[in-house]
């Protein structure tokens, strides 16, 4: 497993990353157990990096971590944390809150959850509309003042944004989703981060399992991908025939569609590290072998044809949730 630093100067962490989020929310059940074994497994193949946020689970998620990080592994991992996204006992979103007395209270649960005395990396999970992200980066900042943040990332921000809040203090990283069908960062957000040299963790690199072959009889009643556009009726056969053309292409390469949208991630650029988000370790161990993948320029070159940008039906998330993300907004 490679390593390399998270942004201009930043820290070294692993060339991917491990998203926990699934193990405690989201996409339907999951076993404690397994999610502990896949956290192990992923730290024995060099994974360094780790990814969750406060509000998966309700906390739940960072309590599976602090599980898997006893007995001394705390320092084997880089752990990134979002905040801010406010939800109400039934799980239901209810806004956010950014404010720097937010920022501090979330953070002081977060370090009791993890039981540890730091963050490697915290980030607000969405741009608080009623709160200057100036604010907001500003309390981080004290924070890492304080010893109890290493590095302050974003996620999901705009352009101008992210040039606001770098002013503030240095930014390490952007989260935000990218794939070979979600490649809407390409215009403006990508080329920011590249002139500031601040890093991507990319999620959603397989669009939420549809590049890896998800079936409309894989979500359950609880998975949030069946209020989604894209796994929705129409849009989900439109998608499943393009996710049939990168399988067509994988199995040449003696790879899965999985492996080749991976591994597509991971050869745009040093400076973009793919999360692969997963609750078991056959899933875990399937998508690190992308990483043996080799895509020449023609390999890409097939796939981006194959795949075009424009392709995909349907939005990433619901109408609601699009108008919440600040990394839609084109800049004035």
């Amino acid at each position: 497993m490679d390593k390399r630093p998270l942004g201009k100067n930043g820290p070294l962490v692993s060339e991917v990353g491990l998203g926990c989020m699934g193990m405690s929310d989201f996409y339907g059940p999951a076993d404690e157990k397994e999610s502990v074994a896949t956290i192990h497994a992923a730290l024995e193949a060099g994974v360094t990096l780790l990814d969750t946020g406060d509000f998966y689970g309700m906390g739940h998620n960072e309590l599976i971590i602090r599980e898997a990080l006893k007995g001394g592994k705390r320092d084997q991992a880089f752990i990134q944390v979002k905040f801010g996204a406010q939800r109400s006992p039934d799980g239901s979103f209810v806004g956010f809150d950014t404010r720097p007395a937010a920022v501090k209270t979330a953070l002081a649960y977060t370090l009791k959850r993890l039981n540890t005395d730091y963050i490697d990396l915290y980030m607000p999970a969405r741009l608080d509309p009623a709160v200057p992200i100036e604010d907001t980066v500003g309390a981080i900042a004290e924070m890492v003042k304080a010893g109890y943040v290493r590095h302050i990332g974003l996620s999901e921000m705009g352009a101008s944004t992210i040039r606001r809040a770098h002013k503030v203090h240095p930014i390490a990283a952007l989260q935000i989703e990218y794939a070979i069908v979600t490649r809407g960062i390409e215009a403006e957000i990508l080329p920011t981060l590249r002139e500031l040299g601040i890093a991507v963790t990319a999620y959603g690199v397989l669009s939420r399992g549809l590049l890896g072959g998800l079936k409309a009889s894989d979500i359950g009643p609880k998975d949030f991908r069946g209020r989604t556009p894209r796994f929705q009726g129409e849009n989900l056969e439109k998608n499943q025939a393009l996710v049939a053309k990168l399988a067509a292409i994988a199995k040449e390469k003696n790879a899965t569609a999985a492996q080749l949208a991976i591994s597509w991630v991971a050869a745009r650029g040093k400076d973009i590290f793919p999360l692969i988000g997963t609750k078991s370790r056959k899933r875990l161990a399937e998508s690190l072998a992308a990483l043996d993948l080799r895509l020449s320029a023609e390999d890409l070159a097939r796939i981006e044809a194959a795949v075009p940008a424009d392709a995909i039906a349907g939005t990433r998330y619901d109408a609601h949730q699009m108008a919440m993300l600040d990394s839609e907004r084109k800049s004035a």
